[in-house]
């Protein structure tokens, strides 16, 4: 089994055969598999340089299960304005 070694940039633009290793495909099976990636939303290289974005990349990557990664984990503060507690509990002591 052989494996593949390389080191890729945190983000930014890069040439095609960055792109196909950031999701683990020779440059020859990315060029293959680019039309069906592209039906499926992957970011199209930019049309003056021909490169991609790989922050985009990992975006469509994670995209893909909206389960694990949503983009807001942290649940939304439903904090109450503390006069409005107060307001409740003192019409609750009245009427119980």
């Amino acid at each position: 089994m052989s494996s593949m070694r390389f080191h890729l940039p945190p983000g930014g633009d890069c040439p095609p055969e960055v792109a196909a290793r950031r999701i683990w495909l020779s440059l020859a099976q990315f060029n293959e598999k680019l039309p069906e990636l592209l039906q499926r939303g992957f970011p199209p290289p930019d049309p003056t340089t021909g490169n991609y974005d790989l922050d985009a990349i990992d975006t469509w990557r994670r995209a893909r299960h909206p389960q694990i990664f949503r983009p807001n984990l942290t649940p939304v503060s439903t904090a109450r304005d503390a006069r409005d507690v107060v307001r409740a509990r003192l019409a609750g002591a009245r009427d119980g």
